[in-house]
């Protein structure tokens, strides 16, 4: 509690700089020698540049779509969801994060319980797809997968309201594989912004290494978290608000500011946010690498999420066709590489190393809700 004492008192108020985050991974220049035939098809360039730096797909509802299904098979193919392995590998996805968002509706207190359903189903699924799906709890995990040629599977994003408000839920859910929570949708994380509780939340998944998401967050959410957090923040599924008004996506101000603190904007493949053409969803991908820079942009099917996809993005298969349309604007190929692969493995691993210095810092945190928020 000490501890809990010293950084409530020390908390940096919203302008003042976070602790400085590593500097982003060293990008070849341009005397390189391309990664891809530049004479060649965009869409042949696109499969080349896949291939050696996969897409990481930051929102997948797959374990959510499963459970209406009485039977499937993700070896084979599965007609009845928007994701399996054969069009995993068709579109080149080395990684998945796995959303644990119960479906909307839910009797109020159910949603620790809906997650670690979920959770649950997530094991049995890997378990019974080993040649194609290995689980990842860290960086070092989603690359030996890649290399294995598995598709490595991250937990996250969860609901804030999967917390019961208890930071002792959060480190289980941690050592049951969670690795990123959606911070809106409960009293400490809201219209108004975090509260004294949710700002403890935050100091502690610093600790931990979850990765906060901030989609769906308030703008006084995102911005206090911006400044408070030690570590990169995502937003699963956010795109330019600039270009289309959707309440997810993020303002000029606010994509400037997470590229300021190295977190990451994993744009949607949903029409709702982006746009019913797959030209739609590059604009917003040109538009956030203009505001955040190219080191913050990074991708998010929304598959079997229940969203309508623009045309040829409406499977997991459909990731070449958008690299190719990326290419045609002249994207560099070392911004396309950040853009699926390593982008992503920046943060987990900034992620991690923060949580290694803050572990040997800062005892967990033993704080309520009741303490900080209703003293």
């Amino acid at each position: 509690m000490a501890d809990l004492q010293h950084d409530l008192h020390t908390t940096p108020e919203v302008g003042e700089p976070a602790d400085p985050f590593p500097p982003f991974a060293d990008v070849p220049d341009a005397a390189v020698a391309p990664l891809s035939d530049p004479d060649a098809d965009p869409l042949d360039r696109a499969h080349t540049l896949l291939a050696a730096h996969p897409v990481v797909d930051g929102h997948n509802a797959l374990p959510r779509a499963l459970r209406r299904l009485p039977f499937y098979d993700l070896q084979l193919g599965e007609s009845g969801v928007g994701t399996d392995l054969p069009r995993l590998r068709e579109g080149h996805v080395g990684a998945l994060f796995w959303s644990l968002h119960p479906p909307a509706g839910l009797p109020s207190g159910t949603a620790v319980a809906a997650t670690l359903e979920q959770v649950d189903l997530v094991r049995s699924v890997i378990s019974a797809h080993p040649e194609g799906l290995r689980p990842a709890h860290g960086v070092g995990q989603v690359i030996d997968a890649r290399n294995c040629g598995r598709v490595a599977v991250v937990l996250g994003p969860a609901p804030a309201t999967a917390l019961d408000d208890s930071l002792g839920i959060l480190r289980v859910l941690h050592s049951l594989g969670l690795r990123v929570l959606t911070l809106a949708g409960t009293t400490w994380a809201s219209e108004a912004g975090l509260t004294r509780f949710g700002e403890e939340v935050v100091r502690e998944m610093n600790r931990i290494g979850v990765l906060a998401d901030l989609s769906g967050a308030s703008d006084a959410t995102i911005a206090r978290t911006l400044t408070l957090s030690r570590t990169p923040v995502l937003c699963t599924r956010s795109a330019a608000r600039a270009l289309r008004p959707h309440p997810d996506n993020l303002s000029d101000e606010l994509l400037a500011a997470l590229g300021t603190a190295g977190g990451l904007c994993m744009v949607p493949l949903a029409a709702d946010q982006t746009g019913p053409t797959l030209r739609d969803v590059a604009d917003h991908l040109d538009h956030v690498r203009e505001i955040a820079g190219p080191g913050c942009v990074g991708l998010s099917g929304t598959h079997d999420s229940g969203a309508a996809h623009p045309q040829d993005l409406t499977d997991a298969a459909g990731y070449p066709h958008l690299i190719a349309e990326l290419l045609r604007r002249g994207w560099p190929e070392t911004d396309i590489t950040q853009l699926t692969w390593g982008n992503t493995q920046r943060v987990l691993r900034t992620a991690e190393f923060a949580a290694q210095t803050a572990q040997q810092r800062r005892e967990q945190s033993t704080a309520t809700i009741t303490e900080l928020d209703r003293s």
